[in-house]
């Protein structure tokens, strides 16, 4: 019984009905659907991936589970205002739900629309404290932004977390050299490319402190 129940929770996320509405299109061919859509995205082919979905988009204009996951194509397409539309309906479908909010974070970065990143980063971290995309996008659009004080707090508080992490060390040493510090930018950097040597970042800021 619990089985079943959790078989209809799931689907009324995806669909966004409070019950299961008899629609055109049948379990099998939203199945296969998804199941073409994540083929075509493994190879690469995003639109054809996008299109895989639309019959389901189609019935379910307004669901959470399709929309996302056209936000999501969208997004890898770089098609970013198709991305926004439908990570905007994701999240009008379920309006608690985090994933599609990081997306349009992704998407503002993209855009350059930074105002409207940090707006939605400070939504999540309101939410989720510690989520780790929440976190560092707000970082480097507080960067860009020269709030570098803000900017040193956020990454402070996931380096404790999350002390060897590539890209919290990547964007906190970027943040110690445009502080114009330059020692512990240095030291940050050298760390960064014991982790990952090929680090284009660390290795630029390290050359640039050489001359």
């Amino acid at each position: 019984m619990n089985k079943y129940y959790n078989i209809l929770f799931f689907l009324a996320l995806v669909f966004n009905a409070g019950i299961l509405s008899a629609k055109e299109l049948t379990g099998e061919q939203i199945s296969q659907a998804y199941y073409k859509s994540y083929n075509y995205e493994k190879s690469g082919n995003y639109e054809d991936a996008i299109k895989a979905l639309q019959l389901v988009y189609k019935e379910y204009s307004k669901a959470y589970g399709v929309n996302n996951r056209l936000g999501y194509l969208y997004r890898l397409n770089a098609q970013f205002k198709n991305a926004e539309t439908h990570y905007k309906q994701a999240s009008a479908a379920l309006p608690d739900a985090l994933t599609p909010k990081l997306g349009l974070m992704y998407v503002y970065l993209q855009s350059g629309k930074y105002d409207e990143v940090s707006k939605i980063g400070y939504q999540v971290l309101s939410v989720d404290y510690y989520n780790y995309y929440g976190n560092l996008r707000l970082a480097y659009v507080l960067r860009q932004t020269d709030q570098l004080e803000l900017a040193e707090k956020v990454l402070v508080k996931m380096l404790i977390r999350y002390p060897s992490d590539v890209l919290f060390l990547d964007e906190f040493g970027l943040l110690k050299y445009k502080q114009q510090d330059y020692v512990r930018a240095a030291a940050v950097m050298q760390e960064v490319l014991i982790l990952d040597p090929e680090n284009v970042d660390a290795r630029s800021v390290l050359q640039a402190l050489e001359k």
